[in-house]
């Protein structure tokens, strides 16, 4: 199995300390009925329409952070769970970026020159991505030919992430073409769809299923 240590090589300790600086926790009631009349809230204070691109865009990355918890769940309650103890890992970190890369969709200001405070999705972020791609590869054999989704339930469920992966790129890319947003925010995406495909047959492979490939009738 891979090493969890091995396979994310960058740390995110300092995380809620940031947060702490830029976005301080007040405890309230959970609902405030400030969206009541559809509009929300940015870090910066910007109120704007819950149907903005940003909005969607950010919503996306939360349903994708929902769907990968669903999968970690499902992983953890399988009954040989240790099969998944470094898979679990990698998409636990995955979380956690994707809290990064949500607060930095939440934030307007940003631009190369006067970064906000907020936290930032990096290319070390990326390059930490390939890496585990690359040794979760070294486990699989090479494919030659298309797979469909499927197999174990494990399985399944992160090829599901990998499609709402796809469509938070898909949306994160349309706000870029109308503000101007961080770059490695859509690299991040791209890259973890690819991720989260070597994973899913990771899973299966893992549990002796085939990957299922698609047949011309």
């Amino acid at each position: 199995m891979l090493a969890s240590s091995q396979a994310i090589t960058y740390k995110i300790d300092h995380i809620e300390e940031l947060l702490s600086h830029c976005c301080p926790i007040n405890y309230m009631k959970i609902y405030t009925k400030s969206g009541d009349k559809g509009e929300t809230g940015l870090i910066d204070g910007t109120r704007i329409s819950k149907d903005n691109q940003r909005i969607i865009a950010y919503g996306s990355v939360d349903e994708l952070n929902s769907s990968i918890g669903l999968a970690v769940s499902t992983l953890n309650s399988n009954h040989k769970k240790n099969l998944f103890s470094d898979i679990v890992s990698i998409l636990s970190h995955v979380q956690n970026d994707l809290f990064i890369i949500g607060s930095d969709l939440a934030d307007p200001r940003y631009s190369e020159l006067d970064r906000s405070e907020a936290p930032q999705a990096t290319a070390n972020m990326v390059s930490a991505l390939e890496s585990t791609i690359d040794n979760c590869e070294t486990e699989l054999t090479p494919i030659r030919f298309f797979i469909i989704p499927g197999g174990s339930i494990g399985s399944s469920l992160i090829h599901l992430s990998r499609t709402i992966a796809r469509r938070a790129e898909t949306n994160v890319v349309s706000l870029s073409k109308k503000q101007k947003i961080n770059p490695n925010i859509i690299t991040y995406l791209n890259r973890l769809s690819d991720l989260l495909f070597v994973i899913a047959r990771l899973v299966n492979k893992r549990q002796e299923v085939e990957d299922i490939a698609w047949r011309v009738s």
